[in-house]
């Protein structure tokens, strides 16, 4: 998948795949993202970046949308989809939100600080 035209993108993904996430399915999730931005014709609007270690092994596979700034942990292949859906609609994954830039977007319980999880 690539992306020569960047006018109009309006998410950045960069999907895990340090040792920890591989572990817990990081191809499967990279894969199954980049198959629904496909399938729901949204190449113009995310783009995919693979990445090495985000130092968020314990909360494997992490997932990163940018510009917002958020950080999403425990990915599946299913949740991975659902992640690009709610993009497209403007909406975060909440339940899988860690972390987010901005603290007024978060649910309770996600520490704003990017501390680790309780």
């Amino acid at each position: 998948m690539s992306t020569w035209n960047l006018q109009g993108l309006q998410t950045h993904l960069l999907i895990c795949n340090g040792e920890s996430c591989m572990l817990r399915q990081g191809e499967e999730v990279t894969a199954a993202i980049r198959e629904e931005i496909s399938r729901l014709g949204a190449d113009h609007l995310i783009h995919t970046t693979r990445t090495r270690c985000n130092g968020r092994c314990v909360d494997a596979c992490v997932v990163i949308a940018y510009p917002e700034g958020s950080w999403y942990r425990d990915m599946t292949p299913a949740t991975g989809k659902e992640l690009v859906r709610n993009l497209i609609d403007g909406r975060k994954l909440e339940d899988r939100l860690l972390y987010s830039f901005n603290p007024y977007a978060t649910p309770s319980g996600i520490s704003v600080k990017g501390q680790d999880r309780k």
